[in-house]
């Protein structure tokens, strides 16, 4: 029988995020939490998905914490070992690093949507395959699981894009479902208190709630167990629902810019 793991197993010294965790475990199949410590409101979130000889960085993120994620993925595995990186979008707190791991691991598969690919290249990188993501597509994994993503246009960039991953069934979701708060911890602990962190962070962010209802439509068919954001906190799965209804009802963007011109 394969070992287990998953966020219901977390002890309290690990929820304060000082540490890598482990958020999912089994068989060869293993997701981590690497973000840094940061004593900002605006602390990011990276993480690391394991699967056979793929080891594969979800926003790997900006240049000023490189040192401290590099030590983070050392814990786990050889930095040289990377296999690919995630880039959701093309902001500096998500890709600005890419330099950094490229120079350790040249050629490495990036996936990320076109439109986010032409801009990369203002962070001074070229060296790196392509994994063009359009809508739907998926990538095979070793295990037999995959990696999915849905693109979230709008979401706050025209080539966003989030990550399921059908193994642990966790959702990537980037700046989506991301909070602002200087009290942060790595897990969701109450939802209606939650969504004030949320609210300071989408309302100017996000696009409009056509783009966040649309999006809502393009993933509530899977089966999500948590939602792993880019800032914030994690979203443990019996709190998915609620999620959802917050970008159903969400009022942002432009829908707060033009309130006379919002249907």
């Amino acid at each position: 029988m394969h070992e287990e793991s998953g966020l219901s197993n977390l002890e309290a010294s690990q929820l304060s995020g000082d540490q890598v965790v482990l958020l999912y475990r089994q068989g060869e199949h293993e997701v981590y939490w690497i973000g840094t410590r940061q004593e900002t409101v605006f602390r990011c979130n990276s993480y690391l998905l394991r699967d056979g000889a793929e080891q594969i960085l979800v926003d790997p993120g900006g240049r000023t914490e490189f040192a401290q994620t590099l030590h983070r993925v050392s814990q786990i595995c050889p930095p040289e070992q990377i296999s690919g990186m995630v880039i959701s979008h093309q902001d500096p707190d998500v890709a600005a690093s890419m330099g950094e791991w490229l120079a350790r691991k040249p050629g490495m598969r990036v996936f990320t949507h076109p439109r986010v690919h032409i801009l990369l290249s203002h962070y001074g990188v070229a060296d790196y395959e392509l994994f063009p993501v359009e809508r739907d597509g998926r990538f095979e994994l070793p295990s037999g699981a995959f990696i999915q993503f849905v693109d979230a246009p709008f979401l706050h960039s025209p080539g966003a894009i989030t990550t399921y991953d059908s193994g642990s069934r966790y959702l990537f979701s980037s700046d989506i479902w991301a909070a602002i708060t200087p009290e942060w911890r790595l897990l969701v602990e109450d939802f209606t208190r939650h969504r004030t962190k949320l609210d300071l962070f989408h309302a100017e962010y996000m696009a409009s709630n056509i783009a966040a209802r649309g999006f809502v439509e393009r993933i509530e068919s899977l089966k999500i167990d948590a939602i792993l954001p880019q800032h914030g906190e994690i979203i443990p799965g019996e709190m998915v629902p609620q999620a959802l209804d917050y970008l159903r009802q969400l009022r942002c963007g432009t829908d707060l810019l033009y309130p006379d011109l919002t249907p």
